[in-house]
């Protein structure tokens, strides 16, 4: 069960985080401005503008006192909870950092650019402590153990390292992906790694025994985002660059299968996740521009829960329109939009064959093949009483506009 918002004018949501207690959610677009939301009826509070280039991430201290964030040109900013800028700094060359963490006493914070290091920060002198090389490319994520003096990193040369703060040396390296690493974060036990790449897998590590535990396969595209939950050790969310959203439990009593699918549960790629202090709510922020928030459904309530059916192959399919090209695709796509939006199925019309293209699942595909269908037969039965289509109380399309309508 989801609800959706999103704000007017909006441009991609590339992070986000509740405030401390979850009263409100913070979202950070590419536009730079940062929009809250009310964390319980899940209105629209205020917009600004924070940063001149688009949000790369945003996190909060452990004591909840400050709030991070970084973007595209090498900018971090230092905020009060009530969202009052405090101090700004510039790093990493002027190039984009993709991530920053704070140390378990925040008194240091690591941050990672696309100038390929990792660099550890004093937190009140606003100092640059160390300058770790080791990636050969650009460094994607980065995350500081909850516990110990240890950070993991994440880079576009496929390599998760660990590094010692203290020294600024590598202390181990993992080989495990063979595509770039987009996520990396620790489980609050402190044990556990979890790793997401481009090669569409998730890994989790036990760091005690520096071994692999398990290799998750369940998205078709890259992964993109990853959030433990704040309560459940072994329960966790990832998102796709094709917007699907996955739940998983890989507990003594959960499964290396996802625990529940959402494909399409936004219609780009899904930038960033971050569960509600109490665990009940996940808020996603997406390329479509949208914010969503998602929750389990009420007793004996299915809604959701059509995708997970035995077969859940990703199939594609054809449909033929005809003349009715137009009607299909809706004004400025709105008819489609809405179709794909309802059903969770990706659609695409072949203005010059004539043909909607379906992708989804077996039984996706039929449900829109039946609205669609449905949607031709009402133009067609409206078309046999007289030469126009009836497109409300005032308004007519003569019959042969339809066959030459690109847009609706």
């Amino acid at each position: 069960m989801a609800h959706v918002t999103r704000a007017k004018n909006s441009s991609p949501v590339m992070t986000l985080s509740f405030t401390p207690g979850g009263r409100r959610l913070l979202t950070g677009n590419q536009e730079g401005e940062f929009t809250l939301w009310d964390g319980l009826n899940f209105s629209f509070e205020l917009i600004m503008s924070a940063h001149d280039t688009s949000f790369r991430c945003m996190a909060w201290s452990h004591n909840q006192n400050y709030l991070l964030t970084s973007d595209a040109s090498g900018n971090i900013k230092y905020w009060s909870p009530s969202i009052a800028p405090v101090q700004s700094l510039d790093a990493h060359g002027g190039q984009a950092i993709h991530a920053v963490s704070f140390s378990p006493s925040d008194t240091k914070f690591v941050s990672c650019g696309d100038d390929s290091t990792v660099r550890v920060w004093d937190w009140a002198e606003r100092r640059e402590e160390k300058v770790m090389e080791g990636h050969g490319w650009d460094v994607k994520t980065v995350a500081w153990h909850p516990r110990s003096s240890v950070i993991c990193s994440g880079s576009k040369d496929n390599l998760v390292k660990l590094w010692d703060p203290r020294s600024g040396s590598s202390l181990s390296t993992l080989y495990g992906h063979k595509n770039t690493v987009t996520k990396v974060a620790w489980n609050d036990n402190g044990n556990w790694l979890l790793t997401g790449s481009r090669d569409q897998l998730i890994k989790v590590y036990d760091i005690r025994a520096m071994k692999e535990l398990c290799s998750l396969k369940g998205h078709h595209k890259e992964v993109t985002s990853i959030a433990w939950h704040p309560l459940y050790e072994s329960v966790f969310a990832s998102g796709g660059m094709d917007g699907t959203l996955i739940y998983w439990n890989i507990g003594p009593k959960g499964s290396e299968e996802p625990g529940a699918r959402i494909p399409f549960a936004h219609d780009m790629a899904i930038w960033d996740m971050k569960w509600h202090p109490a665990g009940h709510l996940l808020a996603t922020g997406s390329n479509d521009r949208q914010t969503k928030f998602w929750a389990r459904n009420r007793l004996g309530s299915h809604d959701g829960l059509e995708e997970e059916e035995e077969d859940d192959e990703i199939l594609k399919d054809e449909m033929e329109l005809g003349n009715h090209v137009g009607i299909v695709i809706g004004r400025r796509g709105a008819t489609i939009i809405a179709m794909q939006r309802s059903t969770g199925t990706k659609m695409y019309v072949d203005q010059v064959r004539r043909v909607l293209q379906i992708e989804g699942t077996s039984k996706q595909i039929e449900v829109v093949k039946k609205r669609v269908g449905a949607l031709l037969d009402r133009v067609n039965d409206a078309a046999s009483g007289g030469n126009t289509i009836s497109m409300g109380m005032n308004m007519s399309i003569p019959k042969s506009s339809i066959a030459s309508s690109s847009g609706g």
